[in-house]
């Protein structure tokens, strides 16, 4: 199992360099060309939102992301060290490609993307879009408290012989 770590301080510059080490790390893992823009717009998101998050809360706490490929699967985990910043999701929360921002368990993470039936109530967005543009790019995503912070997790699944 090879695993790159790369440990970056909250600037928004230093999002680009975790998409471009992703998308490089994905190639040489042999993830499908087809596959590499949403490996970089799901890394991006993913560290975009930490990034915002350590500003307001931790400038001073690295983000760290690792990026694993087990053979099976191309996984790249993104950890903020924002105190309690998963307090409020459900355990084990996982979001599953097409589902929205649903948890493992059904319940809904952080609000509805369907249209209301009364066309005069406004549409409801998410308090999170990010995670919804997230799961949408990825085969699985999961959320999980990390120490004192949130990880988010995307794993791409080998889909044949060769990613």
């Amino acid at each position: 199992m090879a695993t790159v770590e790369v440990t970056f301080t909250p600037l928004p510059v230093h999002v680009r360099t975790a998409r471009l080490v992703a998308t490089a790390v994905a190639r040489r893992s042999g993830v499908a060309e087809s596959l590499l823009d949403e490996v970089r717009l799901a890394v991006g998101e993913a560290c975009s939102r930490a990034v915002e998050a350590h500003q307001q809360h931790c400038p001073r706490e690295p983000i760290r992301v690792s990026l694993t490929d087990d053979g099976e699967q191309f996984q790249v985990m993104v950890t903020d060290a924002v105190q309690g910043s998963a307090r409020d999701l459900p355990a084990g929360a996982s979001l599953p490609a097409g589902t929205g921002v649903e948890g493992g368990d059904g319940a809904a993470l952080s609000g509805d993307l369907a249209a209301p039936s009364d066309r005069s109530a406004p549409l409801r967005l998410p308090e999170d879009v990010g995670l919804a543009v997230i799961a949408g790019l990825a085969d699985d995503v999961r959320i999980a408290a990390a120490g004192p912070g949130t990880s988010v997790t995307m794993i791409w699944k080998r889909r044949t012989a060769a990613f």
